[in-house]
C-alpha cells in the first residue's frame, strides 16, 4: 500500500502533475526546461522531482551539469491511460505544451543563463 500512496501523493499536486503530462509527451526534459515551463525556482522543482522520483514515476540522468528527467519504465499503463484522458481538455496541459514548443527550441545551457540572468534582476 506504500507505493500507492506515494504515487497518489506525488500527483496531488498540479505542478507535478502538469510535469509528468509533459513527461509523456518529451522522451526527457531538463531541470531547467521544467523550470522555465511551471515557473517555479529551481529548488521548489527540485523538491517536486524528488517527490516524483520517490513514487517511481520519473528517473534522471546527468549529463555534465545537467540533470534530465524522463517517465519510469514502466510508466504504470493504467495510470497513463487515465491521465491521458483525464488531462486531454485541461487548458493548463494545452498552454504547457504551446509554451515547451518554444521552450525546446532553445538550448538547456542558453535557458539556464537566462534565468539566472531574470534571478539578478
Amino acid at each position: 500500500m506504500e507505493l500507492p500512496l506515494k504515487i497518489a501523493k506525488a500527483l496531488g499536486d498540479g505542478s507535478r502533475m502538469r510535469v509528468v503530462a509533459a513527461l509523456m509527451r518529451c522522451n526527457e526534459l531538463c531541470v531547467c526546461q521544467i523550470v522555465e515551463m511551471v515557473n517555479l525556482s529551481t529548488a521548489t522543482v527540485s523538491r517536486h522531482m524528488s517527490l516524483l522520483q520517490n513514487a517511481r514515476l520519473v528517473k534522471n540522468r546527468k549529463d555534465g551539469r545537467w540533470v534530465y528527467y524522463r517517465l519510469s519504465e514502466p510508466f504504470p499503463k493504467h495510470l497513463r491511460t487515465w491521465l491521458l484522458e483525464s488531462l486531454s481538455d485541461s487548458p493548463e496541459i494545452a498552454a504547457d505544451q504551446a509554451l515547451l514548443e518554444t521552450i525546446l527550441s532553445c538550448e538547456p545551457e542558453d535557458l539556464c543563463r537566462q534565468q539566472k540572468q531574470r534571478r539578478k534582476q
